[in-house]
């Protein structure tokens, strides 16, 4: 069966595992910032795939909590992706992108060597909501060239849900966004009490981070914020909408990440190193990080380093 399509109704299913990881709740930028739900890395996980950071954020007031207002700051040896629910973000980058996202597009910025950003809701948001989400680029493309792309998906409408694939393939569409690791990545929309069951990779590990209803995938009731694992192996994944009211999710998916990470502040690395090399740099305006024009602010300055040696993150063993 191809890989990402809709699984026959008298097919039978094998129940995947599921892990449950739940989200710890942090200030976006600053003690004053904005809060939110990050679900990785954590103890439990620190990837699945080459996915290494999950950000959850809204339904924000903005007159309350002043929505999203990230001065320029630096990424190395990532990617990053916006995806909202609701609102909109101003995003302008030392490449000379200046772009807006908005519900149901994606904005995926490469970081490779060295690259900065700015994101501020644009002043027509009045509710700020969606994830953020980071991609480890492997050792071979972790310097790799600063590049941004942005994508409409198609909206695939299958009995009881509506998809939209932002990144790799699934239930008949395929993004055209350049990623450096096999990926996926989908918005999922259940109505009320329906049920899906979707093809996807038995190489990948997946993740369905909930962010309305409650959704049973395979036996396991996942709750709002909630992080639903499942490892390597399953082919079919099977959820379940157990509300009254429409429940939307993010699928995240891709071949375990078999190389060990060092993540600090805006940084991918392999070492120690190499976080101490970029924050200096950061700190020093070098050129590896650009400059964008028309900052809407100052610069983000680096936290202090911990005074300890910053060890590789590594997934437990598979059990």
């Amino acid at each position: 069966m191809r890989r990402g399509a809709l699984v026959e109704g008298d097919r039978p299913a094998e129940t995947a595992r599921v892990d449950v990881l739940s989200a710890r709740e942090v200030p976006l930028g600053g003690p004053r910032a904005m809060r939110v739900r990050r679900t990785l890395p954590q103890r439990a996980r620190t990837l699945i795939g080459a996915w290494c950071f999950a950000d959850h954020y809204g339904p924000h007031q903005v007159a309350e909590s002043g929505g999203m207002n990230m001065p320029p700051h630096p990424h190395t040896g990532l990617q990053t992706v916006t995806w909202l629910f609701s609102g909109e973000v101003e995003h302008r980058d030392t490449l000379g992108t200046h772009s807006l996202v908005r519900p149901g597009e994606v904005n995926l910025m490469t970081g490779g060597y060295g690259i900065a950003h700015s994101e501020i809701s644009t002043p027509d948001t009045r509710v700020i909501h969606g994830v953020q989400l980071w991609v480890a680029l492997p050792e071979e493309h972790r310097d790799t060239a600063r590049d941004f792309q942005h994508h409409v998906p198609d909206l695939a409408q299958v009995d009881g849900a509506e998809i939209r694939v932002f990144l790799g393939s699934l239930a008949g569409r395929t993004s055209p966004v350049r990623v450096f690791t096999p990926l996926l990545g989908a918005e999922i929309v259940l109505e009320p009490r329906a049920a899906l069951s979707l093809a996807v990779d038995a190489d990948f590990e997946h993740g369905l981070l909930v962010d309305s209803g409650d959704i049973r995938l395979a036996d396991t009731v996942l709750r709002p914020a909630e992080l639903g694992y499942v490892p390597r192996g399953a082919d079919t994944l099977t959820m379940v909408n157990e509300t009254d009211a429409p429940a939307r999710a993010v699928l995240l998916g891709g071949p375990p990440f078999g190389e060990e990470i060092v993540m600090w502040w805006n940084f991918v690395g392999r070492s120690h190193e190499d976080i101490v090399r970029a924050r200096e740099e950061w700190e020093a305006s070098s050129e590896r990080f650009g400059v964008i024009e028309d900052s809407p602010g100052r610069r983000l300055p680096a936290p202090a380093l911990p005074n300890a040696v910053i060890t590789p993150r590594r997934n437990p063993p598979t059990r």
